[in-house]
């Protein structure tokens, strides 16, 4: 009789054991499953917006510029007659290589190719500050840098406003910082005059 009531002790233990048991691994299972109606994240797409025509322009625009405006840069080192030139040139130089280097990054991102040489007018503009010299040079400099400066200016303002494209548009948005201080600093040479900032503004769409 004694060993009948243990054996039915036995059975009952085994029987609250696996009870146990398989309500835990239910609770596991069910921890790891979405809850019902729950949306789970898309993966996030590659796709980094279409380009347009003034998007691949741009990319063009922002590597000639550099091509261009870290040689002046440097000739403001050696040409120069003012300090506040000089500090200008060195504003050029660390900005346009920094420009520079993520405008080629995008350029390969995209798979957009971009030129390895200013335009000819760009080019013809470093060779005329390569003749000047003292105030020559500083007048000079802050003629053809202002002005180039304030007409692209105008160009980020329409690729930051309209672009689709997420590459662009942090390259637009450095573009805008990059410029806004270097004309800053050529304004703080006191030599920009009312007839470049006439040239700018006669480029400006009516």
């Amino acid at each position: 009789m004694a060993a009948a009531v243990a054996l039915v002790a036995v059975v009952a233990a085994v029987s609250v054991w696996l009870t146990q048991r398989n309500s835990s691994a239910n609770e596991s299972v069910s921890a790891n499953l979405p809850a019902a109606g729950a949306v789970q994240a898309a993966p996030q797409s590659s796709n980094t917006g279409a380009l347009t025509a003034l998007d691949k322009l741009f990319l063009t625009k922002v590597r000639q510029a550099g091509l261009w405006e870290m040689p002046a840069g440097r000739l403001a080192q050696t040409h120069a007659s003012s300090e506040a030139i000089k500090r200008a040139g060195m504003h050029l130089l660390d900005g346009h290589s920094k420009l520079d280097q993520l405008d080629r990054e995008d350029s390969e991102a995209l798979n957009v190719p971009i030129p390895d040489q200013a335009s000819a007018e760009q080019q013809g503009w470093v060779e005329q500050l390569k003749n000047a010299q003292g105030h020559a040079f500083d007048q000079l400099f802050v003629d053809l840098l202002r002005a180039s400066h304030g007409k692209i200016f105008i160009t980020i303002g329409e690729v930051r406003a309209s672009t689709k494209n997420d590459l662009i548009r942090r390259l637009a948005t450095q573009a805008n910082n990059t410029v806004q201080d270097h004309m800053d600093v050529l304004e703080d040479t006191g030599l920009v005059r009312d007839t470049t900032l006439d040239d700018v503004a006669s480029t400006i769409p009516k």
